[in-house]
């Protein structure tokens, strides 16, 4: 994150059906915190992830259920990193009656179908398996507002990691087509213009993908380290977010030596344009 973080408040009413609690969980790869979110307009709701499992978090959830008078029906987790999930515990303690969702669910917890349908008073969600961030990562539209919670593979400031970058791309390319709306992300502000954010996102990835194969085509004696791409590409940022910028830079040279762009020597670890020799 090179841009400074947006201040939000720990509870926020962000429309008539939707309540952020934020995780209580600042950082360099959380933001503000992990977003979780009441959603619904009746005395049962729906709760979207769970934060990491900080005292305040369930704090703050149980403040906001006492002071609307609800209670939680449904919680459905995003996926499986910790910081979406590990606030279950806590959740089911104060709320034994919760039912919980995931794809790839642990013991005890429901799956998730692509185009499942979660109801509740004043509030449809609809799941849309998008991996990329992880294999098992949802997002949810919200039926009502045309909008979509987009967990970590779209983000309100800065841009995500992933696993795999290929389901990625795909993955952001069908989420731009299932709504219209808002985007509530897993980290950071509202996005009002959900689609267009999305399509920014396909750019930015576009253009990195375009400044690797840059870098590459210029000639350096033993060849180019993905670390000596980030020192390129990444020089007006921090060093100390040059670790997981190798990681995306990988993902993009693994993406690229795939569809026969690149070579790799795995001797040297070092990339080239194909039909250049490193040696």
């Amino acid at each position: 994150m090179a841009e400074p973080l947006v201040p939000l408040p720990t509870v926020e009413k962000l429309s008539s059906r939707v309540i952020r609690v934020l995780g209580g969980n600042p950082g360099k790869f959380t933001l503000q915190g992990t977003n979780t979110y009441i959603i619904g307009q009746g005395p049962s709701r729906l709760l979207i992830d769970t934060g990491e499992g900080r005292p305040e978090w369930i704090e703050s959830l149980k403040l906001v259920l006492d002071d609307e008078k609800i209670t939680i029906d449904k919680a459905i987790l995003t996926h499986w990193h910790h910081d979406h999930i590990e606030g279950v515990p806590d959740l089911l303690k104060a709320s034994s009656g919760t039912i919980v969702y995931k794809k790839d669910p642990k013991e005890g917890w429901l799956d998730i179908s692509d185009g499942q349908k979660f109801e509740t008073a004043g509030a449809t969600l609809r799941a849309f398996h998008c991996p990329g961030h992880t294999t098992d990562h949802m997002a949810f539209i919200l039926e009502e507002e045309d909008a979509m919670f987009t967990a970590d593979n779209v983000l309100g400031q800065g841009t995500a990691v992933f696993e795999d970058l290929t389901a990625y791309m795909k993955s952001l390319d069908s989420m731009a087509k299932q709504f219209k709306g808002r985007a509530y992300p897993g980290h950071g502000p509202v996005i009002e213009d959900g689609p267009a954010k999305i399509l920014e996102y396909i750019k930015h990835r576009k253009q990195r993908e375009k400044q690797v194969l840059d870098v590459l085509a210029q000639e350096k004696e033993g060849g180019w380290t993905a670390m000596d791409i980030v020192k390129i590409i990444y020089k007006d940022y921090p060093e100390n977010l040059y670790a997981p910028a190798e990681q995306g830079i990988l993902q993009i040279l693994n993406k690229l030596l795939k569809e026969g762009k690149v070579a790799y020597n795995e001797g040297k670890k070092t990339w080239s344009l194909s039909g250049k020799s490193t040696l």
